[in-house]
């Protein structure tokens, strides 16, 4: 194989598509489409973050200046957290619009996130957010089809093939020089997306933070394999179709079933394989399995008379009020314990249904090319439900350290003989409140990330070298006339 006829070859195509009126007009448009994309996304992004650093702000001043209280009475005065947007979201939003941006945060119970963007808007939410990434995902590859599905049938038809052959220049290097050039057009189209992209690294202060740098070239290396992985099905397809009209319905039906119907039809049989339970029966198996522990208010449950026994007999006392420390304190810190065990358990059985719901879509990676960059474009965007499901987990770290706390404050400095949580006296001073550190969300890290979508990585690959093998191995089966 001759690499300069390749290359000049894909010259010549590119040359010849890209004097075309027809690209220019698609072009601007998509560039017209991209910019208004792009400048909206920045500035949802910062709407979001100013809002929520915003509120962060408030509701930590609301909960340091508290007064003096009974630390149980701060405990369930309680304190929102606000979820930050990853920076990426700019690029691919992924489920950011449908999970909640604000959990309540109180003892002895675990809330769900709430306001979520689609919970505010009307319902043309559910046909998805205009994004960066939905115009490299959908848009793009349609563009790609629509170019290059003559490629091969034109020259073809003109009987050009038959003249180039002769001339000495073999199937293979004609097949990869019109990758080449269809490549290259598509570059006009994904490059002005890529530095808009490598723009949000700059977010910091308008110097580059290094870990969205990382993430921001990984993105775009897969997307160039995906990209390349197109162009390789475009002219194989041309390649293979008798007419023109054929490569371009063979290409728009193959768009249809892999980037609409595939996976819309693994999300219906998703949601049908592993249904899910209503929030109202989540919620009713939560509060049957907290109340058949006890209450934990309550220092005579009969539930905890065991629990009482113990601890009387370990500091040798007959009765709670001689103990050195706060029982209702200790009971409470031990009630906190079980219930969140109980949270803990009914949401792990919870988000593992939606995990088997999301494995069929996952699965079809090794099958559909579409779905694998969907993937790693929402996970390094950190997007994705992986990224959800920790901000959940460190929100419910960060709420059990809270309540328990309290707890601590209680056992320490309230009095035994304290009939309630009420009044001026049996109280605790408000600095305690401050000692509470800040809630700091931190974002899934990259490896952990590249852990999650190790199948979708090497579906991309596979599919790359599959495409070139059927290029360069099978080329002689084309058709010349």
């Amino acid at each position: 194989m001759r690499a300069a006829l390749v290359i000049l070859i894909g010259k010549q195509f590119f040359k010849k598509t890209f004097f075309n009126k027809g690209l220019f007009v698609l072009l601007t448009l998509f560039l017209v489409v991209l910019t208004y994309v792009t400048i909206n996304g920045w500035r949802t992004f910062e709407a979001h973050h100013h809002v929520v650093e915003h509120h962060q702000g408030k509701e930590r001043q609301s909960w340091e200046n508290n007064p003096d209280k009974h630390p149980h009475r701060m405990a369930h005065f309680g304190s929102f957290v606000f979820r930050l947007q990853h920076p990426l979201s700019i690029f691919d939003s992924g489920i950011e619009s449908y999970t909640g941006n604000a959990i309540f945060l109180e003892a002895h119970k675990q809330h769900t996130a709430n306001f979520s963007q689609a919970s505010l808007s009307t319902g043309l939410m559910r046909f998805g957010d205009l994004s960066i990434a939905l115009l490299l995902q959908l848009i793009l590859p349609l563009i790609i089809f629509f170019i290059g599905y003559a490629s091969m049938t034109f020259e073809k038809e003109n009987g050009t093939l038959k003249v180039i052959y002769m001339q000495g220049i073999s199937i293979k290097e004609v097949l990869l020089g019109k990758v080449l050039g269809l490549f290259l057009i598509a570059t006009l189209f994904f490059v002005p997306a890529l530095i808009a992209l490598w723009s949000i690294s700059l977010i910091d202060m308008y110097a580059v933070n290094s870990k969205i740098a990382i993430r921001t070239f990984l993105i775009a290396i897969n997307y160039v394999v995906f990209f390349l992985i197109l162009c390789c099905i475009t002219v194989i397809v041309s390649g293979k179709s008798t007419n023109s009209n054929k490569a371009l319905l063979t290409l728009l039906g193959s768009w249809l079933l892999f980037f609409i119907i595939i996976p819309k039809t693994a999300q219906v049989l998703g949601n049908a394989v592993y249904p899910n339970v209503s929030i109202i029966e989540f919620k009713a198996a939560i509060e049957n399995d907290i109340l058949k522990q006890g209450d934990s208010h309550d220092p005579n449950d009969p539930r905890f008379n065991k629990l009482r026994d113990s601890v009387l007999n370990a500091n040798n006392v007959s009765d709670t009020k001689d103990l050195p420390f706060n029982y209702g304190g200790f009971l409470m810190s031990k009630g906190e314990a079980q219930t969140a065990k109980t949270y803990s358990d009914h949401h792990k059985k919870l988000i593992k249904t939606y995990k088997k719901q999301n494995s069929i879509t996952n699965g079809l990676v090794l099958i559909n090319p579409y779905l694998a960059i969907k993937n790693l474009s929402i996970s390094l965007s950190g997007t994705d439900f992986n990224t959800y499901e920790n901000f959940l987990i460190q929100t419910e770290k960060y709420r059990y350290m809270q309540s328990q706390y309290m707890n601590d404050l209680q056992m320490k400095f309230i009095s035994n003989k304290a009939k309630s949580s009420g009044g001026k006296v049996h109280v605790v001073k408000k600095d305690y409140w401050k000692a509470i550190p800040k809630f700091s969300y931190e974002f899934v890290s990259l490896s952990k990330t590249l852990r999650n979508q190790i199948l979708a990585l090497l579906s991309l690959n596979i599919w790359l070298v599959v495409m070139l093998l059927i290029l360069i191995k099978f080329s002689n089966r084309f058709k010349i006339i």
